[in-house]
Formats: structure tokens, sequence, C-alpha cells
């Protein structure tokens, strides 16, 4: 009996963990492709005229099964995978493909869903409808149903190697990422290091029973160890490992991969009519084109860069006064920037970090959601979990009714990805009258507490847990009727918005006085501190903001025109970056061969909605400043129109209806003191 094909007998329906095997994945995604398929048949082979209820709604509530398995198990693949998990996915996601493009290329499926989007005018559906309507007709013109059948196949066989080389591409960076490590056994290689990393580095050593200390890529390792490591060979050791993860002809180099999927990629956009893969992703925008999205960075990089260069002139005068460095390289930058950074603002991440213990952090990040939108949470210890240190809450409303379940994951281990993401093990929507409310994780890759403190986040660290916690609340708050529409089912240029308003206020005194205690005598911090978090937060903005837009333009110049004539990824590359480029070129060094955001997750043509969403956030925060940052008159209209509302509508729509107006880039360029 495979227990990911029965209905979870347990408490919220949650998924029962500890009774799964690596062994029920594979059949119980088999099952439930099987089931889909059924259920789409029954469809096809309904013989009354399609209605949008009988077509388009029965389409939305099909595949249960198959999406409780899959997000489960592509989940787990994601923070707690093993070489098992690996293999099982190689074998899933070419089925996975398959099974989306029968659906998208079943030409007997499609002609019931056009006769029901033709008479669209005629039908009176609710916004919530239409748009499904419009989503449910786009996802098969979008993908080839409009297409003559020999190109269907071509486009099978595209999708069938895109979904294999994004696999690989982010196998071989986290290979890549474990196979290297730096090994000290000195104790003056430590200079300058902080307390904490320096033990868990000797905590890692340990439990390989090696002497000394050990230093990996993960960024809880690596981050501290270039900010403040005195060694500047070592830093360099380090900064030319982190930023050659598959870029040196071994056997985990990603060179061939990017050429491929870019060059697939634009073969399957010109396959479906558009113009190369950043026209048809765009068409799902707020952007909508590439040339908006150049416009857009590159208006803002006119207005960093002479702030950028300013700033990057500033560093080398320091660098050159305090240590004789002629020359600024990569591995210099986070170094002298943290120590410019403490003469100037006398604020370093040690002296903050015993002010943001984790537990409190959370609380507060609870306590904050609870003053604006009106939900408490409570851990729970009878809930099944997929690893000891996952920590669970139930989500309930004023009048203690469930509104979701939450899943907290906090730390690094192996078999863990780096970085932090919010994800779902169950959607929310409405069926036969009852919302289904829905489980949602936050997955992060803080700093673990050690044999003497708990764990001490730093400033970043603390914006990252808003950051997440922000999408956390677009799943939690979720109220729609269609799951395929709920919580951040929404354009991706607008799927940051909550997660980066959240971070907002980790800046206010307000806020901070929730959490920010010192874990040891539970003193508030100090209000200099405070302001000057603040004031740091534009501090070397002009940089920062020119490092993003670097990305942004290498994902455009990757995929936003015809990419075939790319035979050198690190030639490309280098020109793409030539305008926003401040260091000097590092030849080992290639950003695109381990780019994950574009070349594994679901990025490609959407790094620039980062900055996008900063636009937005900064726009709809000002809002929220005018009228006081717990105002409820703000907070439910930002519930109402944005959180709630998933993509039920356009986003600007929604937008407008929250803030009465379009967002102006102002705001973010005053945060930023780039105005």
């Amino acid at each position: 009996m495979n227990i990911l094909t029965q209905h979870f007998n347990t408490k919220y329906n949650t998924a029962p963990f500890s009774k799964i095997k690596n062994e029920d994945y594979l059949p119980a995604i088999i099952r439930g492709i099987e089931k889909a398929k059924a259920e789409i048949d029954a469809i096809v082979n309904n013989s009354e005229d399609p209605t949008f209820e009988n077509t388009i709604e029965a389409m939305e509530f099909t595949g249960d099964t198959l999406d409780r398995a899959s997000s489960i198990f592509f989940n787990l693949n994601s923070a707690e995978t093993s070489d098992e998990m690996q293999k099982i996915a190689q074998e899933v996601s070419p089925l996975l493909s398959e099974f989306g493009n029968d659906v998208r290329l079943n030409g007997a499926l499609f002609a019931k869903v056009k006769a029901v989007y033709d008479q669209k005018k005629s039908l009176d559906l609710s916004i919530e409808q239409a748009t499904l309507l419009e989503k449910k007709y786009k996802s098969f013109s979008r993908n080839g149903a409009n297409l003559s059948e020999d190109k269907k196949s071509k486009l099978r066989e595209i999708d069938l190697q895109l979904s294999k080389l994004s696999l690989q591409f982010g196998e071989n960076v986290l290979a890549e990422t474990q196979a290297f490590q730096l090994h000290l056994t000195e104790e003056k290689d430590l200079s300058g290091l902080p307390e904490g990393a320096i033990e868990a580095a000797h905590l890692l050593a340990k439990s390989q029973d090696k002497e000394g200390w050990i230093f990996t890529l993960d960024h809880p390792s690596y981050i501290p160890f270039v900010t403040y490591a005195d060694n500047r060979e070592l830093r360099k050791k380090m900064s030319i490992a982190f930023g050659s993860k598959a870029f040196q002809n071994n056997e985990y180099d990603n060179q061939a991969i990017v050429l491929k999927i870019a060059k697939l990629r634009f073969e399957r956009a010109q396959l479906l009519g558009y113009k190369t893969h950043a026209h048809y992703v765009l068409e799902e925008r707020m952007a909508q084109t590439p040339e908006q999205v150049i416009s857009f960075l590159n208006d803002l990089l006119e207005k960093a860069k002479p702030a950028a260069q300013k700033e990057f002139e500033e560093l080398t005068v320091f660098a050159k006064k305090l240590d004789g460095i002629d020359q600024l390289e990569k591995w210099d930058g986070a170094y002298y920037s943290e120590k410019l950074k403490q003469q100037l603002f006398n604020l370093d991440d040690e002296i903050l970090k015993p002010y943001f213990q984790l537990e409190k952090v959370l609380d507060g990040a609870f306590s904050i959601a609870e003053r604006l939108y009106g939900i408490n949470f409570k851990e729970i210890f009878d809930i099944d979990k997929y690893h000891e240190e996952v920590r669970t809450f139930e989500v309930n409303d004023k009048n203690n009714e469930l509104v979701a379940v939450f899943y907290a994951d906090f730390f690094p281990r192996k078999g863990k990805r780096n970085g932090a993401w919010m994800t779902s093990f169950k959607a929310q929507y409405v069926l036969e009258n009852k919302n289904q409310r829905p489980h949602i994780s936050n997955v992060c890759n803080f700093t673990r507490p050690t044999e003497t403190k708990p764990s001490l986040l730093t400033f970043n660290e603390v914006t990252t847990l808003f950051h997440e916690f922000g999408h956390g609340l677009h799943g939690i708050l979720a109220n729609t009727v269609y799951p395929s529409l709920s919580g951040t089912s929404v354009f991706w240029d607008f799927v940051e918005l909550p997660s980066q308003i959240m971070e907002n206020w980790c800046y206010e005194a307000e806020a901070l006085a929730l959490f920010a205690h010192h874990y040891q005598t539970n003193e508030l911090i100090p209000i200099e501190f405070v302001q000057k978090i603040k004031e740091s937060a534009s501090f070397q903005e002009g940089m920062a903001t020119m490092r993003q837009l670097s990305f942004g333009l290498l994902d455009m110049g990757w995929h936003g025109q015809d990419p075939t004539a790319i035979s050198d990824v690190k030639t490309f590359e280098t020109a793409q970056f030539q305008a926003t480029q401040l260091y000097p070129e590092v030849k080992e060094n290639a950003m695109s061969t381990a780019f994950s955001h574009i070349f594994q997750g679901g990025y490609s043509s959407g790094y620039y909605s980062y900055k996008w969403a900063e636009v937005l956030d900064a726009d709809a925060f000002a809002y929220f400043q005018e009228k006081g940052i717990f105002n409820a008159e703000v907070a439910m209209k930002f519930k109402d129109n944005i959180l709630s509302k998933g993509g039920t509508e356009h986003p600007m729509v929604l937008y407008k209806r929250f803030r009465g107006q379009e967002p102006k880039p102002d705001a973010l360029l005053t945060r930023a003191g780039l105005l």
C-alpha cells in the first residue's frame, strides 16, 4: 500500500513524512499521472457541449494525487536530498514533462477549451473565472497547441531535454559546492574571523575527524570568511573557488549545458512564434517586453552608476590607506566594505548578532503579522515533519479558525541546497463550499546554535527571514477559489512584492522593539544601533544596485536575443558585464555556470524582477509610512487586494486598487540614497 496515493489520514491532512519511503515516490507519481490522465479523458469524452464548468473548472481540479506526491517529492529533493532522491528526480522529471506535454498538446482537449474561450464574451463569468479561462487557454496556445504535429513532437523533444539539462545543471553546482573545502590548521590564518564562524568551522572539522577548522562554499561559512578573514591570499582562494563553480573543465562543468539551455530556449520560443525566449516569458509578466525590461534596467543603471563609481573610488582610497592595496580585487570587496562600514557607522554584525536570536526574530515576524493581519502562530508538536529540526505551527485567525499550517526549517545540513525559499506542501482553494487551507514552508540556511550560544543571526539573515516570511504570508493568507490562481501563483515580477515589503519592518524602531532583545540580558537594541542600521542600509547602495542590474542584464543577454552564435560562455559574459563592471575581471571565474536562478530555477528572463519588485515594495511601504507602519486600514487594503488575491487579476489592477496609483521609482531611489 503506497501512502502517497491514499488520502492522508492526518491532522489537517498534513503530509505523513515519517511514513514515506523513497521507493514510494516513483510509483506514486506514475499512479498520479495515470489518474490525472483518466480525469482528462473523462473531460474529453464528455458528450455534452463544452462549458466553463465541465471543461475549465473540471480541468482545474484534476491531478490532486499527482500534485501532492510531486510537491512533497520536489520540496524534499531541495531540503533533504540524497543520491537516491536525485536518481529518482532524474526518472521523475522527464515523466512529468511528458505528462505536461500530453495535456498541453491534446488536440481534443484544446478544442473544448477553445470552444469555451471563443464564447467568453457571452458567458457570465466572475473576474476570477475569466482569469482562469484566459490562463487555461494560454497554457495551451503558449505551449504549442496551435502547432502542426511535427512541430509538436519537436517541442516535446526540446522540453524533455531542457528538464534534464536544468536538473543536471543544479546537481553540478551542488557537487562543486560540496567538493571544495578550505582546511586550516594554523590559528594565525583565522585572524579577523568572528568567533561564531571559527566555532562552526571547528565543529565541521571535528565531525570529519580532522584537526583545525574547515570552511566551505556554503553561505554561512563562505560569507563570513570573505568578509572578515585578514589573510588576503586565503580570501582569494575562497573567492576563486566560489566563482569558478562548474567552470573548471571537469565532470561537473556547466559551460556546454549553459550554451545548450540558452539555444534550446531560443529554438522553443521561435517554434511557438516568439522572437526570443524573453519575448515568450515576458508576455506573462507585468513588464511585458524585453525592450521594456532593458529600458527599466538601463534607466536605473544611469541613476546608480555615478554613485557606484564614486563609492568604488572611496573604497579604493580606503583600502590603499589602510593596507597599501593598489588594486581592489573581487576578494577585497566585502572585506574592505565591512571595514569602511565599521569605521563610518561602527556597526559590525558581531555587535548586532546578540540582539537577533533566531527564536526571538521568528516570534517578532509572527507578532508583526498578527498586528497587521490579525493572525496568530502557535507551535504544535502533533504533526509529522521531514527532519527533527523542522518546527511546525498552526496559524489561526481572530475567531480561532485555521488559516494555514506553517513549517519552518532553518539550518544548513548535508543534502539541503543553499539559499532560502518559501514553498507549499498543499495549495489553498475552495471545493464543494469548503475552503481548503494551505500548508506553507519556509526553508533557510542560518548559522546553527553552538555548544555555547543559541542561533544568532546577522542583520542580513534577519532580513532574509522576513523576506521568506513575506512569501509565506502570501501563501498563508491566500483566499481564492482555484488552486492555480492561489497564493504565490502570480506574475513573476509581482511575486517579490509581498516578500520584499516585509523586509522594511526590520529597519523600524517600533517593529524592532518586538524582537531585537539581547539574548543574555534581554536589553532592547539601543536606538543608536537602529539609527545606524537605517543609515547603513543605503551604504554602497550604488554598488549593490549595479551588481543586481548586472545580473539582470546578463539574464536578458542570454534570453533577449538570438544566442545561436555564442560559442564561449566567458567571452559572452564579459561583454554583457562591460557596462556594470567595477572590479578587474577574474579569468578563473564565470557567473553563468552557477547562475542557478536562471538556469535551474524559474528566473530565466525574470532576474530583473527583484529590482522591479523593489520599486513596488518601496512605493507600497511609503504608503504604510505615511499612515503608520501598523496602520490597520493600509494593512487590510494590502491583505485584501494583494496578499489574499493571488493571481486572480492583473497585478497592476490589484496594485492600483491598493495604492490608488501606479508605482513610481522615486520611493526606491530616495530609500537607496540615489536621488
